[in-house]
């Protein structure tokens, strides 16, 4: 199966690990997997402040990368969200893109659900001593319906217990351009979060979306709680590390 990796721009500037992860675990169950360097932004910022144009040109760019892809997956839910949602809404009035955007937007995945529904992985080799939780994002589980896939993956890590979050289903207060234009809102929000967090005794938290996780791991070091956080792919490609090292030890 040929894959194509969409990085996203957190990931790619930030957070590259997360990318090397989903590779190296989409590689483990049998995909082949490129990289289109001409990639760019999906235009979530321009589209979320109003600036559909510009979101429109960055799209057409985006369109253009993964021209030859059979299937596109993101290590974002946002991300994806925004291309399998907005795509076609921005295109709706245009003959030539209309059917293009169409055509991307039903073959772009989040990494969880790729993993999940289309490769149907049930079990990964993989183990991780600790209590984590799960922070649903936003756009993940609203946008996407996604729920129950990465949670599922993590429930095939040995050794680790997965603790449900309370009021898992509110935001993070990130929600991208939203942070920035209401910032004492988003900081009751995100200690809200915290706390919730904090009230389930894990030391791991897990997300799917790195801007959410980027957000809380920021609020939780500031306020001095030690609180590891990471992307699922990036829990489970660590557990996998663990349980083959444990499975060939070095002499």
């Amino acid at each position: 199966m040929r894959v194509s990796l969409f990085i996203t721009c957190l990931s790619d500037c930030f957070f590259p690990r997360v990318g090397q992860a989903v590779v190296h675990l989409l590689r483990r169950h049998g995909c082949d997997v490129d990289f289109p360097l001409e990639q760019v932004c999906c235009g979530q910022p321009a589209y979320n402040s109003g600036y559909h144009e510009e979101a429109r040109t960055a799209a057409k760019q985006l369109i253009r990368a993964f021209k030859n892809a059979q299937y596109v997956v993101s290590p974002s839910g946002s991300c994806a969200a925004m291309i399998r949602h907005y795509y076609p809404t921005l295109f709706a009035a245009d003959d030539e893109w209309r059917d293009k955007a169409q055509q991307f937007a039903d073959k772009v995945y989040e990494f969880s659900q790729f993993m999940v529904n289309i490769l149907k992985v049930s079990s990964v080799d993989a183990c991780y001593e600790g209590r984590a939780t799960y922070h649903h994002s936003c756009h993940m589980m609203r946008g996407l319906g996604i729920y129950q896939e990465p949670l599922q993956l993590l429930q095939t890590i040995k050794g680790l217990e997965v603790a449900e979050l309370p009021y898992e289903q509110d935001c993070c207060g990130f929600g991208g351009t939203f942070a920035v234009k209401m910032k004492e809102i988003s900081e009751q929000m995100v200690d809200e979060k915290v706390e919730h967090i904090r009230s389930t005794q894990a030391d791991i938290l897990v997300g799917s979306d790195m801007a959410c996780l980027m957000n809380i791991e920021g609020r939780l070091k500031r306020l001095g709680y030690p609180v590891k956080v990471f992307h699922v792919a990036e829990l489970l490609y660590e557990g996998v590390q663990r349980y083959e090292s444990v499975q060939s030890p070095a002499v």
